[in-house]
């Protein structure tokens, strides 16, 4: 049950992310941001969203505290600057073969695919 509840909370916050992130990322860029930057940019603006949320509602202990804190937030870290390489090298190649307007078209599918990879290690490593 305790499974279910995590994984609802993170799919209505990981849609809330990805909206920040992708938004973020075509504004960054459509105003001149080259795609690499722009990608970073809009990850950080979600990480900081995302970080903060899951922390509190999806990953709370049993009593509904929170897990939040330094400690997690270094165990985060690496975790996010990987995830984030993976995305930045998809959604640029992206827009090198297909140009920008398909990288904005792709982000969320590429975001879409990590998603399942980032709540094992968020709930297994970073939230444990």
């Amino acid at each position: 049950m305790r499974l279910l509840r995590q994984g609802s909370s993170y799919l209505i916050i990981g849609l809330l992310q990805l909206l920040l992130d992708w938004l973020v990322f075509v504004a960054a860029t459509a105003a001149g941001l080259p795609v690499v930057p722009g990608n970073i940019a809009g990850r950080l603006a979600g990480m900081l969203l995302g970080f903060w949320l899951n922390g509190r509602f999806t990953f709370a202990d049993a009593q509904g505290r929170q897990r939040l804190g330094w400690r997690r937030f270094a165990r985060f870290l690496p975790l996010w600057l990987l995830l984030t390489a993976g995305s930045t090298l998809l959604v640029a190649a992206a827009d090198h073969a297909l140009g920008l307007q398909y990288a904005w078209l792709a982000k969320p599918l590429v975001e879409g695919a990590l998603a399942g990879v980032s709540f094992v290690l968020l709930r297994y490593v970073v939230y444990r």
